[in-house]
């Protein structure tokens, strides 16, 4: 199924539109600390799809981000990806067949693949799972995921992990239309705040690294609001410091400011036709101001302005659960319309089962986003 699998320059990862892929997001992460690989491979399509007008060959690459967990232990973090999306039947087979090449590539002290996967889960496209209001019921229990999973697979040895380390639930805008048309497509309350943010005289403008205290406070704040789990600004600094040779891929931090006041701030990525909105924040204040719907709608236009066919709202709750700590941004987000997709999300490729076993565990222990 694959060939010519080797290990390439970060450099040399090629344009895509999934930042967590791309060159960039391999910068962030050298930035803080981590290793990263870049891994390059080719197969034959007719062994990744089963229409017989696929022909030749195609080739994709993978970034690997290596985590270490102490000393004499590490895992292999692959951040959705990979890109290359076979057919479902195919999927696990493709899967493994990629984790055992990988196996020469890791160092010893890996114990751990872990794929966050992009790929459209499968439950996700079966109308028997939404209910009689058009919402995703979610996946069955987590033996019929697995079994389903690993179907055509030589080792059963996918799992599926405790918890997703990247959202498995967003929101695609699709951003190729004209504005008004954008504003029609979004829900009535949505499109009315968007309006009267513009009659409010904000200040909407990119900032730079100078002037990362004043994200940080914003950020500060809305993560004590919202009960989550506080990264230091040096993370943040990293976002704003990643260097890319991909000439379609930049950062952009955006402030909406009242009367010289910061009231919300937003990370703004574009990584080939798609822009993202990777981190926000904002005040307890001034929220009749809607300047986090100016700063979306700003992203939005910003992101067409450069080419992007494609807005990602990144992370949002499967359904809208009350009970569910992204239930606010579900009902935040969806307001601006798109299409809701829900991933496969993170599935586990043990190297060592008794040491998995034992991480699996502890990862039952361990801290989430939210604080309890």
């Amino acid at each position: 199924m694959l060939s010519d699998v080797r290990l390439k320059d970060l450099e040399e990862l090629y344009d895509t539109p999934i930042v967590q892929q791309s060159s960039f997001w391999s910068s962030l992460k050298n930035n803080l600390g981590f290793k990263t690989l870049a891994i390059d491979f080719s197969s034959v399509k007719s062994s990744l799809y089963n229409s017989p007008s696929k022909e030749g060959k195609v080739v994709s690459d993978l970034l690997v981000v290596l985590q270490q967990i102490d000393a004499r232990h590490a895992i292999a973090h692959i951040p959705y990806g990979p890109e290359l999306e076979p057919d479902e039947e195919l999927q696990g087979e493709f899967l493994e067949e990629l984790s055992e090449c990988l196996r020469s590539f890791l160092p010893p002290s890996c114990f751990l693949i872990r794929y966050d996967l992009c790929w459209e889960s499968y439950w996700a496209k079966d109308l028997s799972n939404y209910d009689d209001k058009g919402l995703w019921i979610g996946e069955p229990q987590t033996a019929a995921q697995e079994l389903r999973f690993n179907i055509n697979t030589n080792y059963w040895n996918f799992q599926k992990a405790t918890y997703n380390n990247l959202p498995s639930s967003t929101v695609f805008l699709d951003i190729s239309k004209e504005p008004e048309a954008l504003l029609s497509g979004m829900k009535p309350k949505t499109r009315y705040n968007i309006r009267l943010s513009q009659k409010k005289d904000l200040q909407i403008h990119s900032i730079g690294l100078e002037n990362i205290n004043i994200w940080y406070e914003l950020y500060r704040e809305t993560a004590a609001r919202n009960r989550l789990y506080l990264n230091n600004i040096e993370y943040f600094e990293a976002v704003l410091k990643a260097k890319t040779q991909q000439a379609q891929t930049a950062v952009q931090l955006l402030l909406a400011e009242w009367q010289g006041k910061a009231l919300a701030a937003l990370f703004l990525v574009i990584s080939g036709d798609r822009g993202s909105y990777l981190y926000g924040a904002s005040s307890s204040e001034h929220r009749n101001l809607m300047p986090t719907y100016a700063l979306q709608w700003e992203a939005i236009k910003l992101s067409k302005q450069q080419g992007c066919t494609q807005y990602d709202m990144f992370g949002i709750a499967p359904s809208p659960d009350p009970s569910h700590p992204l239930y606010g941004l579900y009902k935040f987000k969806t307001g601006f319309g798109g299409k809701i997709h829900h991933s496969l999300g993170c599935w586990d490729y043990p190297l060592d089962q008794e040491k998995y076993q034992f991480f699996k565990a502890s990862e039952l222990r361990a801290q989430g986003y939210h604080l309890n």
